[in-house]
């Protein structure tokens, strides 16, 4: 009789991971260079506009938030890309979105696959203290920052290494902790790409 071939070995559960960094934003940045597999830019012709990249993954989900999005342009670094949809290629725009008032900002999530992935967020403040949460879908400790300036405006560059089972989430929250002004204190949203 036939010798029974072995049974394959199972293969080994996903460890999640998740890290978060912050940094000053390059004076310009290249989605397409730095969003391999996905990127998505706020804001280009106002603020219900995004441009994805064309033939990207998909992982990147826009899930709303709370607060009213409007769009500006001035933000202090600029993005290019040559890969988008529906606007193919931009060089140097300042453009963005944002929201104003304690509580309000943005949601955002990325799908997980199993394997490490590197996430950067672009994002700004003005006249605010925005806070940043970073938490897997499958559970296990979030990851927070925060960004502050009571008399202008500030960007950072936040990085995110994750890695989670298929069928999980990063979940990304950046809202307004605390409004430092008696205007439109806001946290803004300009880009997200994962390599």
């Amino acid at each position: 009789s036939p010798t029974p071939s072995p049974s394959p070995t199972p293969a080994a559960p996903v460890r999640p991971v998740l890290t978060l960094a912050q940094a000053e934003v390059p004076a310009t940045v290249d989605l397409s260079a730095v969003g391999t597999r996905d990127w998505v830019h706020w804001g280009l012709r106002g603020g219900g506009s995004t441009v994805r990249k064309r033939n990207g993954s998909g992982e990147i989900r826009d899930e709303g938030g709370s607060g009213t999005r409007g769009g500006w342009d001035g933000n202090q670094e600029t993005f290019s890309w040559r890969d988008g949809a529906p606007v193919e290629s931009v060089h140097d725009t300042a453009t963005g979105v944002y929201t104003c008032g304690t509580g309000s900002g943005f949601a955002l999530a990325v799908a997980g696959d199993g394997k490490l992935r590197t996430v950067r967020l672009y994002a700004g403040i003005w006249m605010a203290r925005g806070r940043l949460e970073a938490r897997l879908s499958v559970g296990g400790p979030s990851r927070t920052l925060r960004l502050e300036d009571p008399h202008t405006s500030r960007s950072a560059e936040f990085t995110v290494r994750f890695q989670s089972p298929k069928g999980s989430r990063l979940v990304l929250t950046w809202t307004v902790e605390e409004v430092l002004t008696g205007h439109c204190g806001s946290v803004g949203l300009q880009a997200l790409a994962v390599h």
